[in-house]
């Protein structure tokens, strides 16, 4: 009779985690956008391939696009990590496709906000689309 129970509870707790599993949706489009936000600041090109569509890989195989990003930013590193925080503007999303703007605290005291278009593919989101919105605003203090 213990081993009844037992096999009832660990039928019922695997339906529940079966059922938990197929109700989450994953990471949001704004999870996704400060991803990608965080990895254009690290000059991570290879989460940028991951993060991004077809679109925005200018038909490159990921090797290419890695060694291709890598060299036109070769000679400024600069441009790395000049970020002290991302944080989410706003967002309009539905259940495949999200505009999120994003405002990125710059350790200069500027501020910058970018628009970001995402397309959901295959399950988890992807960035087609990426416009700087605005920039040289003195950021918010955080």
């Amino acid at each position: 009779m213990p081993l009844l129970i037992a096999g009832i509870a660990l039928l019922l707790i695997i339906g529940a985690l079966a059922y938990l599993m197929a109700r989450d949706r994953g990471p949001g489009a704004d999870d996704a956008a400060i991803a990608y936000e965080l990895a254009w600041d690290r000059l991570d090109f290879e989460s940028l391939w991951v993060l991004s569509g077809p679109e925005l890989k200018d038909n490159l195989d990921r090797k290419e696009f890695v060694d291709a990003k890598r060299a036109a930013y070769r000679d400024r590193p600069n441009l790395e990590r000049l970020a002290r925080k991302v944080t989410v503007v706003s967002r309009n999303d539905d259940r495949d496709a999200a505009t999120v703007v994003t405002e990125i605290a710059l350790n200069d005291g500027h501020a910058v906000r970018d628009e970001l278009r995402l397309a959901r593919r295959d399950g988890r989101w992807l960035v087609v689309r990426y416009t700087l919105a605005r920039e040289g605003e003195p950021a918010p203090d955080a």
